[in-house]
């Protein structure tokens, strides 16, 4: 009869990972970061250029206004009378030529000169910044190229 010893070793436990640790979750969002960055950067454009078509159409759409306005009463809005005498109600017009007075996609007033630097008038949005001259969002937009 052979005796033979069974050696009991103890079993390791096995460990199984439940999570994820801190320094992965900081990568996850650190990347997840840089991503929503670089989308931003390449979206502002499409919205600022968005902005900018509404401005011209808002301008083309007053600029309708004013020349119905000038074939009802043979004159243009004078400078104190504004683009707000386009929305009122009148005996010709029974709720105004525009509904109300628009504001430029930025929030600002258009500015309406009567006369204009190069026609009968001129309406100008003056882009993002609200002040004369600018580059890409700060544009200055004017009725003057809706007439070309």
């Amino acid at each position: 009869m052979s005796c033979e010893l069974k050696t009991t070793r103890p079993r390791r436990a096995t460990t199984t990972r439940a999570g994820f640790t801190l320094v992965e979750l900081m990568v996850v969002i650190v990347i997840i970061g840089m991503l929503a960055g670089a989308v931003t950067v390449g979206v502002r454009s499409y919205l600022v250029s968005g902005k900018q078509s509404v401005a011209r159409m808002e301008i083309s759409k007053v600029s309708q206004a004013l020349e119905t306005f000038y074939t009802q009463y043979d004159r243009f809005p004078t400078n104190d009378e504004g683009l707000e005498i386009l929305a009122e109600p009148n005996e010709k017009f029974a709720e105004g030529l525009l509904s109300k007075v628009p504001t430029d996609p930025w929030g600002n007033p258009y500015e309406y000169n009567q006369p204009g630097r190069n026609h009968a008038y001129e309406i100008i949005s003056y882009g993002a910044d609200a002040r004369e001259g600018g580059e890409g969002a700060d544009t200055d937009i004017t009725s003057d190229e809706i007439h070309e």
